[in-house]
Order: C-alpha cells, then structure tokens, then sequence
C-alpha cells in the first residue's frame, strides 16, 4: 500500500523553505515530487529596473553565501557582451575572494552535514575551521559576506599586498586540520556505514539530468568550468580537479573535503603570482548585445545571462543557479532508497532554494485567474499600502511620529 509523506516547506533540515512530497511503499521510495516558489525574491524582474553596477549588488543577494559567485558570473556575462578583458590583478583578485569563498562553502555544508547524521562533533570541527576563513574576508575586503568587491571590468577596490601573508598563514594552519578530516572521513566505520552506498547517484544519471559541480564530480564525471571554460586567473594556475566514482552521499561529503585542499593550492599560487597594476578598465557605455557568463559556483556551474538595448538598464538578466539543475536527480537518487536515507541525500548536493527560486506566472486554486509577474507585484504593493492604512488607524502613526521627533 502507498503512502504519502510530505517533507518541507519547513524541516529541521532544510534551512530554507522548500517541499519534498515522497510516494513510499513501507519505508521505501517510489517516487519524489519537489514543489519550489516558497521563497521567491523577483531578481530576474528587479535588475531590469536597476542600472548595470545596481545589478551587481542586486545578484550579490541572491545567496547568502555564493554572493562573489553570482557578481561574478553576472560581471563575466557582462564582459562577454563587451568583448573585454579585465586587468591582469583583477582576474588574481577575483580568483582568491572566489576561493575564499568556496572553502567557506564547502565547510558550512560539511558541517551541516555532520550534524544531519548526528555527528556533531563534525559540526563543531568545521565550523571551527570556517571561522578564521570568514574573519579573513573581512580583513581582506571589509565584510564576511556580501563584500562588495566586484565590477564590471574589475574590481571595486584593490586588495592590500600587506595583508597577503595574513591570507597565507590562515590556509597553513586550515590544511592540516582539513586533511585531518580526510583521514578521518575515510577511516571512521561509523560514516562508512551510514553514508557509503546511500542516495547513489550513478556517472549515467548524472549525465542524463546534467547535473553539475561536486554532485557530478562525485559520480565520475570530470567536469568543472574552471578547467573547461576558463576565466579569471584560473588558465595560469596548477591545480586539479576532484573526482570519484561512486555518486553516494560519502564520496559526495568527501569530494568537498578534498576540494578545500585544492582552493587552497589555487590561493597559494594566486598570492604568489599576483602581478601589480590596474584593477578596474572603466565601462562608460553597454553598447546594444547579449553576453553569457559562467562560474564555478562551490555547488557547480552557475549561468547568467545578460541582453541590452543599449541604455543604462540591462533588458533582460536571466540566472540559472547549479542547484536548479541539480535539485532533479532526486528522481534518480531517491528512488528505492529507504525514508530514513531520503535527507541526508536531499542536503547532499548542497541545494541552494534561494538561488533556485523563480516565477513567471500564478494561477488561483481553482485555476479560474492567472496573474503574471507584473500582476503580482501590483498585488503585493497594494497588500503592503492596505497593511501600512490598518497599522496607522490602529497605532496612530502620526501621533507617533510626533512624539519620536
């Protein structure tokens, strides 16, 4: 007999909202439905509104970790409708915040994933770990997160070289506690038997959902924009792409782990060869055109794509995050997998809702209205004017006014 059990909008593992509807036979998946629009913020709609440099801390929101990815990206897009090459210290620049940025990502989720499984002293470790990477964005750019770093045909301000040897000396003393993990990730029985042969996701569906970034690599597939469409200072640097072959929720945890062991190579070397010079080649003007942009998000390839009409506004932003292409391998990673399995393996590809979220158009329960984008924005503004008339007759906002001057 099938049953129906509903995981989500809001689950203790999910950190953001999002619903999984699970067909199971007894304990054993049949089948998956994902339902997204939970959390919906409008981006693509709002940087049509909003002039080119705008946008750029507009898509810094769009995660609240990947925010060097989608600038990025959405600055690589940009550059490629302007046919341009940014400076030389740029791209260095841009390479070490980019990799500041995935060692933090990638120790954030395996943290959480530690804690997903019970293993909390995992969760401890790491985020004692991530701590002194965070603290050196800041120091490094002002911010933890959100730094405002990136511009189209640049950077918005040059790093100091002076605080480089403090960047080093962080990355020496994380590398030995990251491969104490490694060892211990491949030594420990305890994950062996809960992760190893769960949620698999083999190299054959990897390839026919085209999935993306560390839940490809980990089903064999050698994949990685930073190798096969080089930008940034990425074509100058040695490093080595992370791959292994079995697609299960362990070798999934530790292609991450071995990953923060690369970035730190690729930041190593970035230090070390950053030439001096210019850091921004000034716009003026976004001729008519379309451009696309792509990057090597810490979840895998991230798409943005840009078309002007030749004004300061760009026409159309299109964004098309990694976990919107990863999200549909539960199909094939879920299914026949036993309920108590299906978390873990849902937070294995280190989904992201709020880069995945997008609406172009809402029906009413009953079908009977639709309302498209424009519709919907207009219904929310009258929603918060009617809001904003109730709140002034109930607490006389005036009066209130009157009194706080």
């Amino acid at each position: 007999m099938r049953s129906i059990i509903p995981i989500g909008p809001f689950h203790p593992l999910q950190d953001e909202p999002e619903n999984f509807v699970l067909t199971v036979e007894g304990e054993t998946v049949v089948d998956i439905d994902a339902n997204i629009g939970y959390i919906h913020k409008g981006i693509e709609l709002l940087a049509q509104q909003k002039t080119y440099d705008q946008v750029v801390f507009l898509v810094e929101r769009i995660c609240g970790i990947c925010s060097i990815t989608h600038t990025q990206c959405f600055c690589n897009a940009v550059e490629d409708l302007l046919q341009m090459d940014v400076p030389e210290r740029a791209k260095y620049i841009r390479t070490i915040l980019g990799e500041i940025e995935r060692i933090h990502s990638h120790l954030l989720w395996m943290g959480l994933a530690g804690h997903f499984i019970g293993y909390n002293t995992v969760f401890m470790w790491v985020w004692k770990y991530r701590e002194p990477i965070l603290d050196m964005m800041e120091y490094l750019t002002g911010n933890r997160q959100s730094c405002g770093m990136l511009k189209v045909g640049g950077v918005r301000r040059d790093l100091d070289n002076e605080k480089f040897p403090a960047l080093i000396e962080t990355v020496d003393k994380l590398e030995p506690q990251i491969k104490m993990l490694a060892d211990a990730v491949q030594d420990d029985p305890v994950l062996k038997a809960r992760l190893k042969g769960v949620g698999v996701l083999t190299k054959k569906d990897a390839i026919d959902y085209c999935v993306v970034g560390p839940t490809a690599r980990a089903s064999g597939l050698d994949i990685d924009v930073r190798k096969d469409e080089p930008y940034a200072a990425y074509p100058y640097i040695d490093w080595n792409t992370v791959v292994l072959p079995n697609g299960d929720v362990y070798d999934k945890f530790l292609v991450r782990t071995l990953e923060v062991l690369e970035s730190i190579k690729i930041i190593r070397q970035a230090v070390k060869q950053i030439p001096g010079g210019e850091f921004l080649q000034k716009v003026e003007h976004i001729p008519v055109g379309e451009g696309i942009g792509l990057y090597e998000a810490p979840r895998g390839e991230d798409i943005h794509y840009v078309r002007s009409n030749g004004s300061n506004y760009p026409e159309r932003v299109k964004v098309r995050a990694p976990s919107f292409i990863n999200i549909p391998s539960f199909h094939a990673s879920c299914i026949g997998q036993q309920v108590a399995d299906v978390t873990i393996t849902l937070a294995a590809v280190d989904p992201c809702y709020s880069c995945t979220e997008r609406m172009i158009s809402a029906h009413s329960p009953n079908r009977s209205m639709r309302w498209s984008q424009e519709d919907l924005v207009s219904i929310s503004q009258k929603k918060t004017r009617d809001i904003a008339s109730q709140l002034g007759k109930e607490y006389d906002l005036p009066s209130l006014r009157k009194k706080l001057l």
